[in-house]
């Protein structure tokens, strides 16, 4: 008898042994998709009145819609290094596109990783070619390629044939259907570099937008009245800075018929030949193209030039910026209609193997964009379009499905958040605040009433001058300073479109007393300073 206890509990103590190694960690999954310039209003979730995006809609419809998401410097890879870090760039030291990251920041998928997550990314970092924190990667170098991109991979770099969010999709999905550990949860980055400038679609989306007419925006025309030096100098507007080559497609032999229309420019490559930019820029995503690919685009392309060469020389300016915003409009939106499908059949994967049971999907953008709005094109500016960037998450039996909040969450929580729900420990030196409790309807835990917001990128590109804020729900405080010395306020609830600086309004003078204080206090709580500002002015 007590022989065979004995036997018993042996054996008990080999089944048990047997179990516990092959059971499976039980964290959420983690999919962390991410497009390059997505602006919130090309999104029908929040607003349809430009483009059905059934598919991202569907993460809106299974979980959470942020209204008020924000980031904290509107420019790519500074974006992507908060995101990553959870931290101000004045903090990791990305502050602008050239600025070196701190290769010494924790980054949040480095601790993933150490707390046993498979990790992999798959598309536009933008920043460095070796990434901390993933096991499998392969990354487009800088801005990357719509056509036939070059990938720098963990192993070796690798040119890969087609459309760029078609390859970024099906190195996703490769990735879980070969590759994924099943016995350990996964963090999945999924990052499209559409819908980012210049705006090439598949031939086909490109053939069927074309067709297509968009409404305007009825800021379209702003003339920057009421507002300050930045807004009325910065050189993102359809009209006057949107490149014809670059943008609208038209070929380089048909502004040669019509020089008139765009004076030349010289352009010095690295190896000291010289063309106009516009050229250049053409012929980059052109010339990458296979006698395939080119005869699916140039169906399109030759219909627009024969537009641009029929109807230009006729029209006005005000004609002329309505042609210009179509053409934008038209092959923006065609870049997202792609992205969507793509994200569908990423999410249709998840549903079919039953991975979305316990999955965390986040969609997101590396910050807003103007979409004709004060006339503009890009991104940078503290206003709206801008600074704003949708945010969607769903996250099964936690997520109440359908829900829309309108708290001030920003870019610079995502770190924090990813890292409670998977329950690893978060860095003190974190700055952000995890939007748990938000996504599980607890708002009174959540204590924020501001954000902070700080651009740099300037003299650059596009010329949008340097400026820090603070941002609450009713108004939007804005210092410019370097080459000027500015103020701005914005009452967001009076004046949704920003059309009117009430800076000088004497009626806001209490207003403006609170929100001085109040931005000082960020400032000191995020470590950010005027003498810190000005060590980041160069010669």
């Amino acid at each position: 008898m007590r022989k065979s206890l004995k036997n018993i509990i042996l054996v008990s103590f080999v089944f048990l042994s047997i179990s516990c190694s092959f059971k499976t960690d039980n964290r959420p999954n983690i999919l962390f998709i991410m497009s390059d310039d997505h602006a919130y209003q090309a999104i029908s979730a929040y607003d349809n009145r430009l483009i059905d995006t059934p598919n991202i809609d569907r993460i809106a419809d299974d979980g959470i819609l942020f209204s008020n998401a924000s980031v904290t410097n509107s420019i790519c890879a500074p974006s992507r290094a908060v995101i990553l870090t959870g931290k101000h760039s004045h903090i990791n030291g990305k502050i602008d596109n050239l600025a070196k990251f701190d290769d010494s920041q924790i980054t949040f998928p480095q601790l993933f990783q150490k707390a046993g997550y498979q990790t992999a990314m798959f598309g536009k970092l933008h920043f460095g070619n070796n990434p901390k924190g993933f096991d499998d990667f392969l990354i487009l170098p800088g801005q990357g390629s719509y056509i036939n991109p070059l990938f720098l991979g963990k192993d070796k770099d690798t040119i890969i044939n087609g459309h760029v969010t078609d390859i970024i999709t099906d190195l996703t999905l490769n990735w879980f259907k070969s590759k994924r550990d099943e016995s350990k949860p996964f963090l999945m980055m999924y990052l499209h570099k559409a819908p980012h400038r210049p705006w090439w679609p598949t031939p086909e989306k490109f053939a069927e937008f074309y067709e297509k007419k968009f409404p305007e925006p009825e800021t379209l025309f702003d003339d920057y009245t009421n507002r300050g030096t930045a807004a009325k100098t910065a050189e993102m507007n359809i009209l006057k800075h949107m490149q014809y080559m670059h943008d609208s497609k038209i070929r380089p032999e048909t502004m040669e018929i019509m020089s008139e229309v765009e004076p030349k420019m010289i352009y010095t490559r690295d190896d000291g030949t010289t063309t106009t930019p516009s050229v250049e820029r053409f012929n980059g995503p052109y010339g990458r193209m296979n006698e395939s690919q080119r005869r699916k685009y140039d169906i399109t392309i030759d219909k627009i030039n024969d537009d641009f060469k029929n109807n230009w020389p006729k029209m006005n300016d005000i004609e002329k910026m309505k042609w210009k915003y179509q053409r934008y409009m038209q092959d923006y939106l065609a870049t997202i209609s792609s992205v969507d499908d793509n994200v569908g059949r990423v999410l249709d994967y998840l549903e079919e193997t039953g991975l979305d049971k316990n999955t965390i999907v986040v969609y997101t953008s590396d910050q807003g964009f103007y979409l004709g709005e004060h006339g503009w094109f890009d991104k940078r500016f503290i206003y709206d379009q801008s600074f704003k960037t949708p945010l969607l998450i769903k996250w099964p039996n936690v997520i109440k499905p359908g829900i829309t909040n309108d708290e001030l969450v920003q870019n610079l929580d995502y770190a924090q958040t990813f890292l409670e729900a998977a329950m690893i420990d978060i860095p003190d030196d974190m700055q952000g605040e995890s939007l748990i409790p938000l996504l599980k309807g607890n708002s009174q835990e959540w204590t924020r009433d501001a954000v902070y917001y700080h651009y740099y990128e300037y003299p650059s590109v596009h010329m949008a001058k340097r400026h820090y804020g603070i941002v609450n729900k009713d108004f939007k405080l804005v210092h410019f300073y370097f080459d000027v010395d500015e103020w701005e306020l914005y009452d967001r609830l009076n004046d949704p479109n920003e059309m009117n600086n009430v800076y000088y309004d004497p009626n806001y003078k209490d207003v403006i007393e609170a929100l001085t204080s109040e931005l000082s206090d960020l400032r000191k709580k995020y470590k950010d300073s005027d003498e810190l500002s000005r060590s980041f002015i160069y010669d």
